[in-house]
């Protein structure tokens, strides 16, 4: 008897299991970068940041990962010149949409996102990191299946810099971690 109904459950299951397969998307993806770097140096400048991107989502519960690899650059005002934090930015979010029907959806996102810095003109202010990480956390719009349209808010968790050089070129030892706000709008092919 326990034969049969074990066969019989596991017959059912089978039945009523919907076969679950990743849909990947590959997209571009560039936005607008608000950042606010917690220093006593300068105001913040605003940025943009560009690059390639891929999402994998199951598709019956919308749960998915949105990957990227995005070239930032971001900047600070000090002493009347801009100078750029340029870096590779790669977040990794987990991503849940809900469907409103095939042409509209509405997303929300959470995840990592770990910076490589590049060559920076700023090195000459600010003793920068070689790599930071922040956390990412986001809402946003799929529209006509290809376009995807985020604002996100990034935290960072850890310095980007540690140390400025002061207007009496003396080196001051800081805690500097970079905020964003992030516009974003991406196509996926």
């Amino acid at each position: 008897m326990k034969k049969l109904v074990s066969t019989l459950l596991v017959f059912m299951c089978l039945l009523i299991t919907v076969p679950a397969q990743a849909q990947i998307k590959f997209g571009l993806k560039g936005g607008i970068d608000m950042s606010k770097v917690t220093t006593e140096i300068g105001d913040n400048a605003t940025g943009f940041f560009v690059g390639p991107m891929m999402e994998a989502t199951l598709p019956i519960i919308g749960l998915g990962v949105d990957v990227a690899a995005l070239y930032s650059q971001s900047g600070v005002k000090y002493n009347g010149a801009d100078e750029k934090l340029k870096s590779i930015e790669v977040p990794v979010n987990l991503k849940w949409t809900v469907g409103l029907g095939s042409t509209l959806g509405v997303f929300a996102a959470v995840g990592p996102q770990f910076g490589f810095n590049l060559d920076n003109g700023v090195d000459a202010v600010l003793e920068s990191k070689k790599c930071a990480v922040s956390v990412n956390v986001g809402v946003g719009l799929k529209l006509i299946r290809h376009l995807q349209l985020g604002v996100n808010y990034n935290i960072g968790a850890s310095k980007i810099a540690g140390k400025y050089l002061s207007e009496s070129n003396e080196y001051v030892v800081d805690n500097f971690r970079k905020n964003s706000w992030q516009v974003s709008l991406a196509y996926m092919f």
